[in-house]
């Protein structure tokens, strides 16, 4: 008889998720990537707003009160307001031809230029009043145009000014009733600086400035930009605050770099604090 020589089938080596074997061999698959973790923005919450009872008024105050913690497009207002999308396009357009309501370059909506000039009036109180003359001595004392800032939701309002023309001729820069955002410059800065961890969270999104330098603001008790809202335009702004310390506005001084410097601080902070704190004192007289 003759010998029959048995041969072992052979084992592969293997690394991976694996199939089922042919002819004593397995094949390798390979590993799929882990799937990265995605990232839910929460959704907006419809902010507190006073009702009068007037169907139109309590839905166009609804959409103000939205906008007023920033942009949002037609099918966010709708979702925040829980109103149908007919009747939130029809009040939206509607305000924006009153200019109540505008749209940045995304195309949402954001409160309209008339609301800042309807908060100048409105804001007439002894700040307002009163910052003339102090924003007058700091034009004439640093040659730079001084101005006074308060907050808006998502904008800064300017409600008191007083320029100095390129040249003896007008304002180059906003004045009374403008309405700028709070992701650049000084005075966003010192507006933001002292707002509660949860307000600061949600305004540094997309800001032109980090948590690091709203902490250096609040160390040295003013903020300074170089070109934030304009090129060549130096800035510098510190706090008005009203009682029980909380800052209520920002008084700046805005002027070319040839004017201000690179440094504005080193030459003006002491000017600019002086005119703050007697803004502040003609608040808790």
């Amino acid at each position: 008889m003759n010998a029959v020589t048995m041969t072992p089938p052979t084992t592969g080596t293997t690394t991976g998720t694996t199939t089922g074997t042919t002819a004593g061999t397995r094949t390798a698959l390979p590993t799929a990537p882990p799937t990265p973790p995605t990232t839910v923005t929460p959704p907006r919450e419809m902010p507190a707003v006073d009702t009068s009872g007037v169907g139109v008024l309590d839905k166009t105050s609804m959409l103000l009160g939205v906008l007023a913690e920033g942009p949002a497009s037609l099918r966010t207002l709708t979702d925040v307001t829980g109103l149908a999308r007919p009747t939130v396009h029809r009040l939206a357009v509607a305000l924006e031809a009153l200019r109540l309501l505008t749209r940045d370059v995304q195309g949402r909506f954001v409160l309209g230029p008339r609301l800042g000039e309807l908060a100048v009036e409105a804001g007439r109180d002894r700040l307002v009043l009163g910052a003339g003359p102090v924003l007058d001595m700091l034009r004439d004392r640093t040659g730079a145009s001084a101005r006074l800032y308060r907050r808006q939701g998502d904008l800064r309002v300017c409600v008191s000014a007083a320029e100095v023309g390129a040249r003896g001729g007008p304002p180059s820069r906003p004045s009374v009733g403008a309405m700028l955002p709070m992701k650049v410059g000084a005075a966003a800065q010192v507006l933001l600086a002292w707002e509660e961890p949860e307000v600061l969270h949600q305004a540094l999104r997309g800001a032109g400035f980090g948590a690091a330098t709203l902490t250096l603001v609040r160390r040295q008790g003013f903020a300074q930009s170089l070109g934030a809202g304009e090129a060549g335009v130096a800035s510098l702004a510190a706090p008005v605050r009203g009682s029980g310390g909380r800052v209520v506005a920002a008084v700046t001084l805005d002027g070319p770099v040839a004017v201000l410097t690179r440094t504005p601080a080193r030459r003006f902070a002491g000017a600019l604090v002086d005119a703050a704190v007697q803004l502040s004192e003609g608040l808790i007289r």
